[in-house]
């Protein structure tokens, strides 16, 4: 039997459950505005105790992601995920849960094989485009200036 791309458009279509995008959509702008609101409170606190602006903002990234991979160890990350939808994916707290996540389900097979191999699955590719990329535009920026 072969499926023509509407035939199976329509069996897609149908077997998907509908979106909510009226719960959805706040949903996740809410929360993800809350992590980054605890980004500030983080980077305001920091700025306080009397670092500078840019050694502030790193110990504020570092609290976010350290706080992502926790809740990623404790399983609250996946269930605030369920809630939050793409707000918890966009902030550098979903970066951390995409490194987190494939090593704690491969631990089991060892440091070395598991958790080290398994901990860049996700995330390697991001890296290694992200470099490329700048490498590019490094390359472009030298000769537009």
């Amino acid at each position: 039997m072969k499926i023509t791309p509407q035939t199976y458009q329509q069996m897609a279509k149908e077997a998907s459950p509908p979106t909510k995008s009226w719960v959805t959509i706040p949903s996740a702008f809410l929360i993800g505005g809350g992590i980054c609101t605890l980004g500030e409170l983080f980077l305001n606190l920091f700025t306080a105790l009397g670092a500078d602006k840019e050694a502030a903002g790193v110990w504020a990234s570092i609290c976010l992601i350290f706080l992502s991979a926790l809740f990623t160890g404790l399983g609250l990350y996946e269930k605030l995920a369920k809630i939050a939808g793409a707000g918890t994916l966009v902030p550098i707290t979903g970066f951390a849960n995409a490194m987190v996540s494939p090593a704690l389900e491969s631990k089991t097979e060892g440091f070395v094989l598991g958790v080290g191999a398994k901990l860049f699955t996700i995330a390697g590719p991001v890296i290694l485009y992200g470099c490329a990329a700048s490498v590019v535009y490094g390359i472009i920026y030298c000769f537009i200036r």
